[in-house]
């Protein structure tokens, strides 16, 4: 399959004309309505600092049905002593610059660009891009970021900073799913770490099924601090 080339028409080609790694387009820019609109038909942006804009949709694809997180007895023991405290979007810029600077080892770069913060944060502002932070003692010390679209969840990029910081967060994120009938949080690409979690790959047209159906559903657009700020434990 060929990779396409975005131009300024706000359009993408269909998903399952994606190479076999998963990467479909590239070019085009990263605002917000382009980003909402790639969400909306399974596509996401990821890219290095001097490369053009790149456009993904892996077959399969990498996701989290909230029911199946999987919780070890340490976490769940952290999560019964609240050892840390969730909120969200209380401190979303700061989340997605510490998830920036949590670069892989070996590696000099990061895909969240200045361009990809900025972008975020303007989707942030809009109310569809959300930040689940684990605090303690006053200090973040791990957290995530994506976009909220119906009932679905598109996890972006997580950090910690103590142990099971981010994993706390993540568990306080799939209660709400559940909670709000959210369907699935999307994941991406496989990793290990995620794998550990509970999630799992589905093939793309599954994955494309949830997201159509899911789409339905009313937005939960806006700060979710006061959700999570009644959240137990």
């Amino acid at each position: 399959m060929p990779v396409f080339l975005i131009g300024p028409q706000l359009a993408f080609p269909p998903p399952q004309l994606s190479e076999p790694d998963g990467l479909l387009a590239l070019g085009g820019d990263l605002s917000a309505r382009r980003l909402l609109l790639a969400y909306r038909h399974g596509i996401f942006p990821w890219f290095s600092a001097g490369s053009p804009i790149l456009w993904w949709s892996p077959d399969p694809r990498t996701v989290l049905f909230p029911r199946e997180l999987h919780v070890s007895r340490r976490l769940q023991r952290q999560l019964r002593q609240g050892r840390f405290e969730v909120k969200a979007d209380s401190a979303f810029d700061q989340v997605i610059s510490c998830c920036a600077a949590n670069r892989r080892p070996g590696r000099e770069d990061t895909w969240i660009t200045p361009e990809m913060k900025k972008a975020y944060i303007r989707l942030h502002g809009l109310g569809y891009a959300h930040s689940i932070e684990a605090w303690r003692d006053g200090r973040l010390a791990g957290g995530l970021y994506g976009v909220s679209l119906g009932s679905l969840f598109f996890g972006e990029s997580m950090f910690t900073l103590e142990s099971n910081a981010s994993k706390v967060a993540l568990a306080r994120l799939a209660e709400k799913a559940i909670e709000w009938g959210f369907r699935l949080i999307d994941c991406q690409m496989r990793t290990e770490h995620l794998s550990g979690l509970g999630a799992r790959g589905i093939p793309r047209d599954e994955f494309l099924q949830h997201l159509k159906e899911g789409l339905l559903s009313q937005d939960r657009r806006g700060k979710w601090t006061q959700e999570f700020a009644a959240a137990p434990q």
